[in-house]
């Protein structure tokens, strides 16, 4: 009996704060203020391994590319975190000028030093990979930002509620 009683209570508290939580999901709208971006993205293969650098407007020059040791911050590879539906969240610095290398993070985190920009221009393997890039404010501004913007993605309101970049 007492068993039964626990459960309900846990059960009844539980649909609760999840109502909560829905409502304050509902209500979030993401801030735009200065520091790091929470870009979210989705490209037209499975790139989420391979090493992005920024490419001119043109598409011409490489204006951004890291250094091998800029991709592993305590130990930890810098990849993208995996969202819902094909999204992915940025965690390197990426804009709608990226474009994907063939190194994986692990083979160029491994060289002792960047190749050349005539190396890194010939190993480009997609210079227009973006199917979809939105800005979703400071990332800071979110309590649980995978979370909150799958939240996003599986309410279909990501579009409206992040800035989509063009």
């Amino acid at each position: 009996m007492r068993l039964t009683i626990l459960v309900l209570l846990f059960a009844f508290l539980s649909c609760k704060s999840n109502t909560a939580l829905r409502k304050e999901m509902d209500a979030f709208t993401p801030v735009n203020a200065s520091g790091p971006k929470a870009l979210v993205y989705r490209t037209t293969n499975d790139y989420h391994d391979k090493v992005p650098i920024l490419l001119s407007d043109d598409g011409l020059e490489i204006v951004s590319y890291p250094h091998p040791t800029d991709l592993l911050i305590a130990g930890e590879y810098m990849l993208p975190s995996k969202l819902k539906n094909g999204y992915w969240l940025d965690n390197k610095g990426i804009n709608m000028n990226v474009a994907f290398l063939k190194y994986t993070y692990q083979e160029y985190a491994a060289l002792k030093e960047a190749p050349s920009l005539d190396q890194l221009y010939s190993a480009i393997i997609d210079r227009k990979p973006l199917r979809e890039l939105c800005d979703c404010g400071n990332k800071k501004s979110f309590r649980d930002i995978e979370e909150q913007i799958n939240f996003l993605i599986e309410k279909k309101t990501l579009r409206s509620k992040c800035k989509v970049i063009e």
